[in-house]
């Protein structure tokens, strides 16, 4: 595994395992070049083989910043060649989030910029602290904001998305959380009892349909309403290829007729 990323795994027994992921690049507020968009694919790859694993988790080293964007030192001096493997990784690594199995939560501790905010809105889940500054500002650099800032209209509108990737400005975490991109706003105090509350909500899915889920919700993205919806009853019709609607579904009249004694 690569120093700019370190992985934990908090085994829950029963429950499923969770994994948490730490970019790990604090000297440089946590950007990352070719190497460490590498690492983050490979690790999200390699834990998409874990049944067991129930969400994943991705913050920052220290308590400044989630991932300030790339390394810029590295990216100033690449061909035209060299830069589409630059941000064709930048894909790669966005990527393994948008296709594994469970959840993935973004704990946004500080800078959330560039490439960063392009890795949070390929997470499902997003809380930020209410010191943290987003931006894209791709542009102040001399390149236009590319890959996954391609999801960014559809989470915050395409009116915000062309002002941000347009001027390069930086936004507080107060905008962020107004325009829709954080679905969480929290103190530093609160950050990890917002990214707890959360996986305990996850932890009370069945384990199937949590992964049927996310499948879904992608799907959601690229299909029209129609062909969303059938792709809706075929997933539904899926879950019952196992026990788990039945046991869940017992399990919740169960508890509702204690209620009621």
């Amino acid at each position: 595994m690569s120093d700019l990323l370190l992985t934990r795994i908090d085994d829950r027994g029963d429950a499923g395992r969770i994994a948490y992921l730490t970019v790990n690049n604090p000297a440089r507020r946590n950007a990352l070049g070719m190497a460490g968009k590498r690492a983050i694919a490979a690790a999200f790859n390699t834990l998409a083989q874990d049944d067991r694993l129930r969400a994943a988790v991705i913050t920052g080293a220290g308590d400044k910043s989630f991932i300030a964007g790339a390394d810029i030192h590295e990216m100033k001096d690449l061909t035209p060649e060299e830069a589409e493997v630059e941000h064709t990784l930048t894909h790669v690594a966005n990527e393994s989030i948008r296709n594994f199995p469970v959840p993935v939560i973004a704990r946004i501790n500080g800078y959330c910029l560039g490439f960063g905010m392009e890795l949070a809105a390929a997470c499902d889940l997003r809380v930020g602290v209410d010191s943290a500054k987003f931006g894209m500002p791709e542009v102040r650099v001399g390149i236009p904001s590319g890959m996954e800032a391609v999801l960014l209209p559809k989470l915050i509108g395409w009116g915000k998305a062309a002002e941000l990737v347009y001027t390069g400005d930086v936004i507080d975490a107060a905008e962020a959380y107004r325009i829709g991109f954080l679905q969480k706003l929290v103190s530093a105090a609160e950050l990890d009892a917002a990214v707890e509350k959360w996986i305990a909500s996850l932890l009370l899915g069945g384990k199937r349909v949590m992964r049927l889920q996310k499948t879904l919700v992608r799907d959601w993205e690229r299909l029209s309403v129609t062909d969303g919806i059938w792709a809706g009853i075929r997933a539904c019709v899926e879950s019952r290829r196992t026990d788990e609607p039945k046991r869940m579904m017992e399990a919740f009249i169960n508890r509702k007729s204690k209620k009621q004694q």
